[in-house]
């Protein structure tokens, strides 16, 4: 940023602030998860895809309790052992990420923030209402009505049964491509591999990306 400042002739804190409107200008561009639902519905897309990753960010001290009561930090992630904020996507079945969410503490699970964050309602209501149902990985089980996932091995250790096989394995083949969701915004964007800003503003750091990977694939509504 020191360097953009100098090649325009500005102060560092004029070139911060500017980027930081041009990224709030850019999120605020990206639509409501509803309208993007309801676009994949009129664009004939089966289903969609629900992942969510976590976005690598600085350690914080801000901290939280734990379900057992104990006092964690809020932004660490047990399952990745890494800091970093939660966002979940919404993408199509051939992987252009159409919707994302806001950024949420790295310690809270997948379901835990989809469901916070209303995602799971209106994925029920697309189901529902729109035939869109939402295909997702075993993080999401039990996360409402239209929103498919793996069966899970049996604790026992016995055997799935072979309907069961068949049926993950059928999930497994529809839903691959949703993985590249993410791999299309991290491979394009260099800046969400990483940030040193505050992770409560991931979300629309990632948001911002999201619009303008949509005007490099021509997805915006004024492009169509």
């Amino acid at each position: 940023m020191a360097l953009l400042a100098a090649g325009f002739g500005i102060s560092r804190a004029t070139a911060y602030r500017y980027r930081d409107e041009g990224v709030a200008v850019l999120a605020a561009q990206a639509g409501d998860l509803h309208a993007a639902l309801r676009r994949a519905a009129a664009d004939d897309w089966s289903h969609v895809i629900l992942d969510g990753k976590l976005f690598d960010c600085d350690r914080l001290t801000e901290t939280t309790l734990s379900v057992k009561g104990e006092v964690i930090d809020a932004w660490f992630s047990g399952k990745h052992r890494d800091f970093g904020a939660n966002v979940q996507a919404i993408i199509r079945p051939d992987g252009l990420p159409i919707w994302t969410s806001a950024a949420l503490p790295g310690h809270l699970h997948d379901t835990s923030c989809a469901r916070e964050l209303g995602i799971t309602a209106a994925l029920n209501w697309s189901a529902a209402e729109l035939d869109l149902p939402t295909l997702a990985d075993s993080g999401y089980e039990s996360a409402g009505h239209g929103i498919m996932t793996p069966v899970k091995q049996p604790a026992d250790g016995r055997r799935l049964a072979p309907d069961n096989r068949a049926y993950n394995r059928l999930l497994r083949g529809l839903r691959w491509q949703g993985e590249r969701g993410f791999a299309i915004l991290i491979g394009r964007w260099k800046t969400l591999r990483h940030t040193t800003v505050s992770p409560r503003r991931i979300g629309d750091i990632v948001t911002a990306a999201l619009h303008l990977t949509h005007f490099e694939y021509k997805y915006l509504p004024q492009s169509r």
